[in-house]
């Protein structure tokens, strides 16, 4: 593990994590196809009063898991065991794409320990593997993965940035086979659409208008759900909201975060 990484046990689970700031805490949860990584660059955009903290998730990164398998619920168990591990009883979650299944199955299996809950670019349920763009980059090798996420996260001008794609190609993490395997095989029962108007705090869902595959339609859906829930859409995002749209994203989620503080610590 890094120097720069810390961790925290739950069981046989390590999670490693890193962070930035002192404030009000927020839980980062990375997209599929990165690590904690996903966050180094967003974190500090985040901002004064606020402790920003990114987790590498099982078979991600620098965890420590057994080989058995695990499905999403799992994965928020491990969410709310990292935020009591820190020495909270809630705290704000954000998770785009593949983190947001699993802020939003924390904040439905385990919802006192979320003081507010935002997700970008995600679903409620398991069809995102039916959207074909999606369905085509699951499908693909870890290497023709790489190639599809440039237009699948970043928009055309995003392409034409070598900073921007650098940046992404940058967080992009190639597992073992095995490990990706188990990572895959946890999303097909994944099922939150019934449970949504359950959630009861304070909810912000960000989109890109140019999603190929988690569209604002979707977002919509899942907002009209959610009781009280907002949804704000940016403008010529792609999947990528937090790369290339990164300060939009942070703003918004700043903003929100400190509109309903905590800081509620054991």
């Amino acid at each position: 593990m890094s120097a720069a990484l810390k961790a925290v046990k739950a069981g046989e689970i390590e999670m490693a994590y890193a962070e930035s700031g002192a404030g009000e805490p927020v839980v980062l949860l990375h997209g599929g196809e990165s690590t904690h990584i996903q966050y180094d660059t967003f974190r500090p955009l985040l901002g004064d009063g606020i402790r920003a903290i990114a987790y590498d998730r099982r078979d991600s990164g620098a965890p420590v898991n057994p080989p058995e398998p695990y499905g999403i619920p799992d994965s928020a168990e491990d969410c709310a065991a990292l935020i009591r591990g820190l020495g909270y009883e809630r705290a704000h979650l954000f998770g785009s794409s593949f983190g947001g299944f699993i802020a939003l199955q924390v904040t439905v299996s385990v919802p006192q320990v979320v003081q507010s809950l935002t997700v970008g670019d995600t679903f409620s349920d398991a069809s995102a593997l039916q959207v074909p763009v999606a369905f085509e980059i699951v499908g693909q090798s870890p290497s023709e993965r790489d190639a599809q996420m440039l237009a699948f996260a970043l928009s055309e001008r995003g392409q034409a940035d070598g900073k921007v794609v650098a940046e992404l190609k940058s967080m992009l993490v190639h597992r073992s086979p095995e490990a990706d395997a188990r990572r895959l095989a946890a999303i097909p029962g994944y099922d939150l659409t019934g449970r949504l108007p359950g959630i009861t705090a304070p909810t912000l869902l960000i989109y890109g208008q140019e999603d190929p595959a988690a569209t604002p339609g979707t977002g919509r859906k899942i907002a009209n759900a959610i009781p009280g829930a907002r949804l704000e859409v940016i403008p010529g995002a792609r999947h990528g909201i937090t790369v290339e749209f990164a300060r939009e994203t942070a703003g918004l989620l700043r903003e929100f975060v400190l509109a309903h503080p905590s800081l509620t610590r054991r």
